[in-house]
This record gives C-alpha cells, sequence and structure tokens, in this order.
C-alpha cells in the first residue's frame, strides 16, 4: 500500500494536474485548495479532497490532521500553493509583498514544519517544493515572485540535510515557463499609472510576458509535463535532489553564470524592447 500524497493548490493548474497524474498512478492522493468546491473534478477522479489556506494554521493544521488519522503519516508532500506577481520594486505595495510570503514561502515552510514529526516516525517519506527556473534567474519586474523562489532554493538545500539521516527526501522542481492561470494571476495584480516612471518599461514586460506565455510559443510546458515530474519525484525510491523542467530552466541559468551583469543586463533590455 502506498503511502498518501498530500498536494496543495489544486484549484487549477500544475497542482490539478498533479494530483490527476498522481491518482491515476494508484497514490493514495489529497487534494487540496482554498475553495473545495474547485475540486469536484478531481474528486471523481478518486482523489480525496480537503479545504486547505496555506496561510492558515488551523488550516494547515486540520489538514495535515485529517491524512495522519488516516494513513499514519504524510507520505509525500507536494508543495504546490503559490502565485506571482509583477511589477517593479519602487511600486510593490509592502502588504501586497508579504502575501506572497506568507503563501509562497512561510506557509510551505509550516507545512513541512507539520508533516516532518509522522514522516520522521515512519523512517520515510518525500518532500517536493515547486520552485521556478525565476528562482535561478530574475525576470525582468519580477523580483517579487523571484524572491519567494529563491528562497525555496535555500530551503530544499538546507532542508534536505536536516532530514535525509531520517530517510525523508527532499526534491526541488525548477520549472521554465508553464502555461496556466497562473500568470493571469500575475497580470491582473499589476497597477497600469499613466503617470508612473516605469509606464513604459512595465507595458514592454507586459507584451514580452505574453509572447512567452502564448499558445504554441517555445519552450512554454503545460501543466501535465510538470506533473510528470511530480509523479516520478514521488514514486521514484531515489529521487533527484533537483530537476529542471525545459529548456528555459535547463539553458538560461547557464548563460546568466557565464554573462557578466552588464551583458546579461543589456541582453535583457533588448528582450524587451517593443
Amino acid at each position: 500500500m502506498h503511502s498518501a500524497v498530500l498536494v496543495t493548490g489544486c484549484s487549477t493548474g500544475i497542482g490539478r494536474a498533479s494530483a490527476l497524474a498522481l491518482v491515476r498512478a494508484g497514490l493514495p492522493t489529497w487534494a487540496t485548495a482554498r475553495r473545495p468546491d474547485t475540486l469536484t473534478e478531481l474528486a471523481d477522479a478518486g482523489c480525496r479532497t480537503l479545504e486547505l489556506d496555506v496561510t492558515d494554521e488551523e488550516s494547515r493544521v486540520r489538514a495535515v490532521a485529517a491524512v495522519e488519522a488516516e494513513h499514519g503519516a504524510v507520505g509525500a508532500l507536494v508543495n504546490n500553493a503559490g502565485y506571482s506577481q509583477i511589477g517593479v520594486v519602487e511600486e510593490l505595495a509592502m502588504d501586497a509583498l508579504r502575501r506572497q510570503f506568507e503563501t509562497n514561502v512561510f506557509g510551505l515552510v509550516r507545512l513541512c514544519q507539520l508533516v516532518l514529526p509522522g514522516m520522521r516516525a515512519a523512517g520515510a517519506g518525500t518532500i517536493v517544493n515547486i520552485g521556478s527556473a525565476a528562482g535561478l534567474v530574475t525576470p525582468p519586474a519580477s523580483a517579487a515572485y523571484s524572491m519567494t523562489k529563491y528562497a525555496l532554493e535555500a530551503l530544499s538545500d538546507g532542508l534536505r540535510l536536516e532530514v535525509g539521516p531520517f530517510g525523508v527526501r527532499v526534491v526541488l522542481l525548477e520549472p521554465g515557463a508553464v502555461r496556466t492561470e497562473f500568470m493571469s494571476t500575475a497580470w491582473a495584480t499589476v497597477r497600469h499609472e499613466a503617470a508612473s516612471p516605469y509606464a513604459d518599461f512595465q507595458n514592454n514586460v507586459d507584451r514580452m510576458a505574453e509572447r512567452a506565455h502564448r499558445r504554441g510559443a517555445a519552450g512554454v510546458l503545460s501543466p501535465q509535463d510538470v506533473a510528470r515530474v511530480v509523479v516520478r519525484a514521488v514514486a521514484s525510491r531515489g529521487p533527484r535532489t533537483r530537476y529542471r523542467i525545459g529548456p528555459q530552466a535547463r539553458v538560461m541559468p547557464p548563460i546568466r553564470r557565464l554573462l557578466p551583469d552588464r551583458w546579461w543586463d543589456a541582453f535583457l533590455r533588448r528582450v524587451i524592447a517593443p
């Protein structure tokens, strides 16, 4: 009997595709979202569903307790819940930045803390953190999101050393651009101020992002592409510590390391030029 998998952020995109792929692979899968009414399709596919707001402590504790009550421990935690926001640093609302860290980083860390006692007692477990190529290379006007994904790089490296001796594995996925509602959410956070000194820059970034994520754009992943790697990481007896998914994640970081900062900045300015 396979251990249970708890997946966060399953209402759309990577989380939804991952929950479906996991349950179809025969793994007991608990799909979660802030709004359980978005999980009907997953329940019909065989997933157990739960309400889970990763920024709310009572909700986090309740979700983990529900899985442990039935399975003894969470066998695998897939930390997928998260969102992006696009905007220049000077104009970021600090409350919005704090909310982004609460969801993308602090809620994720707390869920790791909640599942680890059960994993240690079982002598086994897997934590899969859904990072991003934006945690390796910062896209223009995406400092807020990239900060959270750079944080997952450090978290995964540190946590892996700490929990490895207890039989717990930590895996970080670093996908490139994925065509989901994720980017629509990011664009919805943009405040287009005509009087802003960054108006031209922001408009150029918007156009670049639309080109990069449009249907048929080279190198853009589907949620299912990432979901297949999630299943591999959870089901494997010896998963890799990192999976770079898609050409953007594999090609751009080495180029960034090779180019001096000023050359890299000049390259990005050409990319976002109208």
